[in-house]
């Protein structure tokens, strides 16, 4: 989608992913995290909702969670 291609500026997704490749070639991938950060501040208050989601989870129950993400983004 460079150079002479055609790029549809109407469409979001076609967009983001162009602005997020080129963030992360000129920022590196720190960088881009960083700088979209700057642009989305959320909603709601993180610190106690993530009490919420983490009081009753043990080591052993995120690290479940992780190699089921890994075995489903294998899939």
């Amino acid at each position: 989608m460079r150079g002479n291609a055609t790029v549809d500026y109407r469409n979001p997704r076609v967009i983001r992913r162009l602005g997020v490749d080129v963030l992360t070639k000129e920022l590196g991938p720190d960088g881009m995290a960083y700088f979209i950060q700057q642009f989305d501040r959320g909603e709601g208050d993180y610190t106690a909702e993530r009490g919420k989601w983490l009081d009753d989870m043990t080591v052993e129950d995120a690290m479940k969670e992780i190699k089921a993400m890994r075995s489903n983004q294998q899939d």
